[in-house]
C-alpha cells in the first residue's frame, strides 16, 4: 500500500471518526465546560484545562457514539444522518461500540483525575443521555426534558472541576442551559419536524408545529432569561455578574425572545432557523460575558 492510500483511509477515518463523535456538538460542550471551569477556578491551570477538555470531549464523543449504535436504523430514514458513519456502513456497529467504550474510559479516568465529583456527573450524563433520552426519542415529547440533564451538565461539571464542590453556584449553571435547551431545541424540531417525523422521533412539546409549541417555547425562554440574571443579585453565593453585564444578558435575552414571538406569530421553519442560530449565539455570549466580567472584576 502507497503513502498515499495510507494518508487517504487516515483522512478517511478521521472525518468518520469526526462524524461519530459529532465534533461541532462536542467542541460546543467544551467550551461550556471551560467557562465554567474559568468561573469556578481561583487560579487557572492549563494542564487542568487541558485534562478538562479531553475528559469532556471522549464524554461527549461517547454518548454521541453510542447514540449512533442504537439509531442505526432510525438514522437511515432521515436525510441529515443517513451519511453518518454507523447508518452508511463506514464504520462498523463493533467498532463503533469499541470507541465509545474506549472514550467512556478516558473520559472518566481524566474527570476523576480533575474531581471525583465531576466524574460523577460525567458518568450520570452518558448514562441519562444513552439509557434514557436516546430511547425516550421514539416514545414520547417528554425525552426532551430528560435529555435536557445530561445537556445541561457541561456548564456546572466545568465548576465541580475546579472546586470538586456542588452547591448553588454550579446548580445556577446548570438551571441557565437546562432551560436554555427548551426553545433551543424546539427550534430545530421545528424546522426539521418532517425529518425527525420520518425517523419517528417525537421532539416538540406536542408533536405538532401548532400555537402550543410556540406559547411553551416563549415560555421557556423567558424562564432561561430570568435564570441568566439571578446572578447579578448576589444571591448565588461566588457566581456573581456586574449589573453591567446583567444588562448585557438581558438584552441578549431580549433578542431571543423577540425571535421566538416572531415564531409564535409566523410558525415557519425560517422563523425556527432563526431563533436556533440566535439560541446559539445567546448562550455562547452569556458565557463568554460570565467569564469577562469575572476576570475584569478580579483586577479591579
Amino acid at each position: 500500500m502507497s503513502t498515499a492510500q495510507v494518508q487517504q483511509i487516515e483522512t478517511s477515518f478521521l472525518k468518520d471518526f469526526a462524524a461519530l463523535t459529532k465534533v461541532r456538538l462536542a467542541v460546543s460542550v467544551l467550551f461550556s465546560s471551560i467557562a465554567g471551569y474559568i468561573l469556578g477556578a481561583e487560579v487557572l491551570d492549563v494542564l487542568r484545562l487541558v485534562i478538562l477538555s479531553v475528559g469532556g470531549y471522549c464524554m461527549v464523543g461517547a454518548s454521541n457514539a453510542f447514540n449512533q449504535v442504537i439509531e442505526k436504523d432510525l438514522d437511515k430514514l432521515m436525510f441529515r444522518t443517513q451519511d453518518r458513519p454507523v447508518p452508511a456502513g463506514r464504520i462498523s456497529v463493533n467498532s463503533a461500540l469499541t470507541i465509545a467504550i474506549i472514550l467512556t474510559i478516558v473520559g472518566l479516568v481524566c474527570l476523576y483525575y480533575l474531581s471525583p465529583k465531576a466524574c460523577m456527573f460525567g458518568a450520570v450524563s452518558i448514562f441519562c443521555y444513552v439509557s434514557l433520552y436516546t430511547p425516550l426519542k421514539t416514545k414520547t415529547p417528554l425525552a426532551v426534558f430528560v435529555g435536557a440533564i445530561p445537556g445541561a451538565i457541561p456548564f456546572m461539571l466545568g465548576w465541580v472541576a475546579a472546586t470538586n464542590e456542588f452547591g448553588i453556584e454550579p446548580g445556577t449553571l446548570f438551571m441557565i442551559q437546562f432551560f436554555w435547551q427548551f426553545p433551543h431545541f424546539w427550534a430545530i424540531g421545528w424546522f426539521l419536524y418532517e425529518d425527525y417525523e420520518r425517523g419517528g422521533f417525537f421532539m416538540l412539546p406536542t408533536g405538532k408545529k401548532d400555537a402550543t409549541t410556540a406559547k411553551q417555547i416563549i415560555i421557556y425562554t423567558v424562564w432561561t432569561i430570568l435564570c441568566s440574571l439571578i446572578p447579578v443579585f448576589g444571591k448565588t453565593g461566588d457566581l456573581k455578574i456586574t449589573v453591567f453585564s446583567g444588562v448585557l444578558v438581558l438584552l441578549l435575552g431580549l433578542w431571543m425572545l423577540y425571535k421566538a414571538v416572531i415564531l409564535f406569530k409566523e410558525r415557519t421553519s425560517e422563523a425556527a432557523k432563526k431563533l436556533m442560530l440566535v439560541s446559539v449565539l445567546y448562550i455562547s455570549a452569556l458565557q463568554i460575558i460570565y467569564v469577562v466580567d469575572k476576570i475584569i472584576t478580579q483586577w479591579i
